[in-house]
């Protein structure tokens, strides 16, 4: 990639950021449910579950379509390119860095420190990407995984709501575990399995194989709390009585 391609794409990603700074203002006028002002300690996070939702529709069906658009990508992980795959890693990479300011500025990186760890990650791999022109296959793959975050954060929205439709949450609790497995842990265990065989341990392929399997040991955790907390709740330890309302990930 070319010096004015380098610079076009951070263009891309600080206007990423401005999207999700806008989207996050949009947010402050959608009606919040009772369960959540009473709980200053929720607006937050309701705020940035809305945000979070926009970029898992928006980032989930994009990666969808452009490997539904072009699927000979995925006979050439390490230097397959598309345009449009370039553009939802300058994309997502703004929501990322949106996301960690976000928790920054709003002091909330004690509860939501593993987002910090997460995002990280993501910014620095993608980034990667974005100079490179390599791997990009792998990153659209990977952000299938915002397909499964659109279940995931209705979960939570639902929870944080205490919206009085028990067979609303047990349908999308079902519908989350399918699309956990299609479209989180399916194309994980891929592209691990890709990395180990196939990419040179070394440089740029060294630095994420290192990302990949850190981020592997994640997606297991979150798994584990998911299915304690909606199919195994006796599995459960110490959650009684836990004021969660910092907390941002799969808790309780």
């Amino acid at each position: 990639m070319g010096p004015g391609w380098r610079a076009a794409s951070a263009a891309l990603v600080g206007g990423s950021v401005a999207i999700f700074a806008a989207l996050r203002r949009l947010a402050l006028a959608v009606p919040q449910p009772a369960a959540v002002r009473s709980r200053p300690g929720r607006v937050w996070r309701w705020r940035n579950l809305l945000v979070s939702f926009a970029h898992s529709v928006l980032a989930g069906l994009w990666a969808l379509f452009s490997l539904w658009h072009s699927p000979e990508l995925l006979s050439d992980i390490q230097d397959g390119y598309s345009v449009s795959g370039h553009l939802l890693v300058c994309f997502s990479s703004g929501y990322f860095i949106h996301d960690t300011l976000d928790i920054i500025f709003n002091h909330q990186s004690r509860s939501s420190w593993e987002y910090l760890v997460h995002h990280a990650m993501a910014i620095s791999a993608f980034v990667s990407l974005i100079i490179t022109g390599r791997f990009l296959v792998a990153a659209v793959l990977l952000l299938l995984v915002e397909v499964s975050n659109i279940f995931l954060t209705v979960r939570m929205l639902l929870k944080m709501s205490n919206v009085p439709s028990p067979a609303l949450y047990e349908a999308n609790k079902y519908i989350n575990l399918v699309v956990y497995f299609a479209f989180r842990l399916a194309p994980q265990a891929y592209l691990t399995c890709y990395f180990l065989r196939h990419v040179e341990l070394q440089g740029q392929g060294a630095f994420l194989t290192a990302n990949l399997l850190l981020l592997d040991a994640m997606i297991l955790m979150y798994f584990s709390r998911l299915l304690r907390s909606d199919f195994f709740p006796s599995l459960r330890k110490g959650s009684a009585g836990r004021d969660v309302d910092g907390e941002k990930f799969l808790i309780d």
